[in-house]
């Protein structure tokens, strides 16, 4: 069996044109060569894996050619590694210090590259400085290091510095498809363009990953092969989430979180890598802005055709809501909630356009409006509206009630001046002066605080008095009607609800199916917190529903029944006992083999 070798070292560059992403400081190098202006003392620093040890044995090979070594000479006996990590003591430098004094005898320069030279101690870093700023002709130091901080100013001010960069993608995509090339393996520009992107700027994780794929898939290397190997989430899961995102679809954006945590996705991998989609669809909004976006052709065309059906508002916000969330995500004790929030929240942005703005001088009643069929609309509303001082005594009446009386007081109905009522609209004046005190009752409900068991017992009182000022029901229609007739109307408010951008009300609303016992509907919720949402638009839907069904002896009973809680299986023994239940015979088979959960 021929041993193998990683293509980290087996296609590590021996020159200085082979160097992938460094061109700048090659260009640099390579003219000091030939100019002879090369410093005695150089650090190169970067992240891991951009090149930096490469480029100093590159230059300490170059300086030791003349023209007349062969063409294999690697000049072993004049290139000195010392690995700082292992060797970071005062000996050891007064070792080097040492060795330093004698002449090479092959080749001109003796090169010392002291490999992670930030692990030097004080001790150490002190006993090399004078020989670092005034070195015999011969000896030339490289120092390279990941961490430039952690070096004294007193070395850096001795030395050359030469700032490493990360590569870019397409640098390590184009690098990995020769390297490819080179194996015989036939690789997809989209598998190359993840391993460049997982790689984070560093060519040998990328050769590494490389590597690890081909083991796992053979000479053909795919898109999914390497998602499914190096488990990663595909950029397809965010177009998915973000087209249901924009169709406000919230339950189904939740089963597919849930899916993608059931195949073992970090959810805070999964929330940065949302807004890093987000972004990427913000950039290709605009022509100067392409270039940024990092991705193959095809996928380029993917996010183009997905930035038209966004708009500029929508993307700053989710790019706002997911940076929060990522943010927020190592302190929430409740991870999985504070992402299915973020999601809910995004998915609620594109609704906000679409929701019918409240009419501030809108007035709500108990009954439906077609039941007020002989009211002139237009003459009741002006008056009401119009009258600011008499808005402003209700105001004030309310107050006082506040204050402290212990009777709520009722503000009375204003009526209009003889001269301007016409003869003939005497039965009008009298639905008004009965509609009147409703809505001013409502209102008075509506400011009463619930700060204080006083005012809450104050805001129940003003209630039944909402409830007494009602028109008189014993006229009002109340046929019968069918069980199919009843949830044709209850659906139908549903969509309503929908249709206005309510969609927690349509949610709660959709949770269930409500039992009729005759004209008592009865709903059921899981807990308190959905029960006191619908109570809140109980009186506009009773009033939907009686107008719907013709019959005005409707109620609504609403309930809390906590066995309706849905029950998730979590972990592998909650798994287990789910099992159990449908199958029986699962424990009997646990027991014959001895199994453990």
């Amino acid at each position: 069996m021929e041993h193998f070798i990683v293509s980290a070292r087996k296609y590590r560059p021996t020159v200085f044109k082979d160097v992938v992403g460094q061109q700048a400081i090659t260009n640099t190098l390579e003219n000091a060569i030939e100019n002879d202006h090369l410093a005695q003392a150089l650090l190169f620093t970067g992240p891991r894996g951009v090149g930096k040890t490469t480029c100093a044995r590159i230059l300490a090979k170059k300086i030791n050619q003349d023209g007349t070594e062969r063409d294999d000479e690697d000049f072993a006996f004049n290139i000195f590694e010392l690995d700082a990590a292992s060797n970071n003591s005062v000996d050891d430098i007064r070792n080097l210090i040492d060795q330093v004094r004698i002449p090479p005898q092959v080749g001109t320069y003796k090169v010392y590259i002291i490999d992670e030279v930030h692990m030097l101690s004080s001790a150490a870093f002190n006993a090399f400085l004078k020989t670092l700023e005034e070195p015999p002709k011969h000896a030339i130091f490289i120092l390279a290091t990941t961490e430039k901080h952690k070096i004294i100013p007193t070395i850096l001010s001795r030395c050359q510095i030469f700032d490493f960069r990360r590569i870019t993608v397409q640098d390590i995509k184009g690098h990995l498809a020769e390297v490819a090339q080179s194996e015989g393996v036939q690789a997809d520009d989209d598998a190359l363009h993840i391993i460049a992107q997982k790689a984070d700027g560093a060519l040998r994780d990328a050769l590494s990953i490389f590597d690890r794929v081909i083991s796992f898939s053979g000479k053909t290397l795919t898109r999914e092969a390497v998602t499914e190997n190096l488990n990663v989430l595909d950029y397809t899961y965010y177009f998915s989430i973000t087209d249901l995102l924009l169709s406000n679809n919230i339950p189904q954006v939740l089963v597919s979180y849930n899916d993608i945590l059931a195949k073992g996705f970090d959810g805070h991998h999964f929330i940065m890598g949302l807004a890093s989609h987000f972004r990427d669809l913000l950039v290709c909004r605009n022509q100067e802005t392409i270039s940024l976006l990092e991705v193959g052709e095809q996928v380029k065309a993917m996010y183009f055709e997905q930035s038209q059906k966004t708009t500029a508002t929508f993307l700053i916000e989710a790019i706002d809501l997911a940076n929060t969330c990522d943010l927020k995500y190592k302190s929430s004790r409740n991870q999985r909630l504070l992402v299915e929030l973020c999601l809910m929240q995004l998915a609620s942005l594109t609704a906000k356009a679409e929701k019918k703005k409240p009419n501030l001088n809108e007035e709500r009643f108990v009954l439906p409006p077609s039941h007020f069929e002989n009211v002139v609309v237009e003459k009741v509303d002006a008056p009401i509206l119009e009258k600011q001082p008499a808005a402003t005594h209700v105001a004030k009446k309310v107050d006082d009630l506040n204050a402290g009386t212990k009777e709520p007081v009722a503000p009375e109905p204003e009526t209009e001046p003889a001269d301007n009522i016409p003869p003939d609209t005497s039965n009008k004046d009298k639905e008004r002066v009965i509609e009147r005190p409703q809505i001013l009752a409502e209102r008075n409900a509506k400011k009463v605080s619930a700060l204080s068991l006083k005012s809450i017992k104050k805001k129940q009182e003003l209630q039944k008095e909402l409830v007494a000022k009602q028109p008189d029901q014993k006229n009002l229609p109340k046929e019968s009607f069918t069980e199919e007739e009843m949830l044709s109307a209850w659906n139908t408010y549903t969509k309503k609800m929908e249709g206005e951008g309510n969609f927690n009300l349509h949610s709660h609303l959709s949770m269930g199916v409500p039992r009729l016992e005759g004209n008592l509907l009865h709903l059921e919720f899981p807990n308190n917190t959905i029960k006191t949402e619908v109570e809140r638009a109980k009186y506009e839907l009773l009033g939907f529903l009686r107008e719907q069904l013709n019959n005005y002896d409707v109620d609504l009973s609403i309930e809390v029944n906590e066995a309706e809680v849905k029950r998730y299986a979590y972990t592998p023994k909650e798994k287990f006992e789910k099992l159990k239940e449908k199958n029986p015979l699962i424990e009997k088979l646990r027991q014959e083999f001895d199994l453990d959960i």
